[in-house]
């Protein structure tokens, strides 16, 4: 646990969208701050719901496993954003598997207490609803995607959403800017390792995306745009 929390920790942040320096700080008064480690996990698939979070440091894989055993990987949670808010849609267990792929810090709040927090404090439930409708957008595009898309296309849909949400400009680029496999982005596009791979390295020949251990860069975001739009 760490200690000392304070209102600039939550500041500006979408959840918080709306509140007041005084609400703020009574909602870190009710908060704990928790580090995982890389390879920990916050919260498991079909576990009781016992807390929601705000990653404030790190990055989190968000993963499903079928009812056949096969793991899907949901998105990626980056700093600011809220995750694990099962009450929110009407759950008592978490729907999927939350775990660290770098060191990560993040803020919990006992479930018991969003409905409370949500009667005094009803920029949360609305703030809330936004994030959880963005994502279902999110999910219906993806659907869509593996549903009519050929995979190489899908796998540029997917490393452009990725960069968009966490990549930061380099002297080469734009890298994705957490730890990322390819079985990572397999598992984001309904496809195999061995897929991945091969688009990956033809990519990389042609001078695309330059792919290290647990490590994208994207050299060229306009040409992936195109392929993924079918007209590069």
């Amino acid at each position: 646990m760490l200690a000392s929390l304070d209102r600039t920790l939550i500041t500006g942040l979408p959840l918080f969208a709306g509140l007041r320096p005084e609400q703020l700080d009574g909602l870190l008064r009710e908060a704990q701050a928790v580090r995982y480690p890389k390879g920990t996990a916050v919260f498991h698939q079909d576990a009781e719901a016992h807390a929601f979070f705000v990653l404030l440091h790190g990055h989190l894989r968000v993963f499903k496993l079928t009812p056949d055993g096969q793991q899907v990987v949901v998105r990626f949670v980056v700093p600011g954003e809220v995750f694990g808010v099962a009450m929110a849609i009407g759950r008592t267990a978490y729907p999927g598997t939350a775990v660290a792929v770098a060191d990560s810090i993040a803020l919990q709040w006992p479930s018991a207490a969003w409905p409370r927090l949500v009667a005094a404090h009803p920029e949360l439930a609305s703030n809330t609803l936004q994030t959880v409708g963005t994502r279902l957008q999110d999910m219906h595009t993806r659907v869509v995607e593996m549903s009519t898309l050929e995979v190489e296309r899908r796998v540029a849909h997917a490393l452009l959403r990725l960069a968009q949400q966490a990549g930061r400009k380099v002297e080469t680029g734009v890298t994705i800017d957490f730890p990322i496999s390819r079985q990572d982005v397999a598992e984001m596009t309904g496809t195999t390792l061995h897929t991945v791979s091969r688009i990956l390295s033809a990519w990389e020949a042609r001078g695309l995306v330059e792919s290290a251990r647990q490590r994208i860069t994207l050299r060229q975001p306009h040409q992936l745009m195109l392929l993924a739009e079918g007209t590069g």
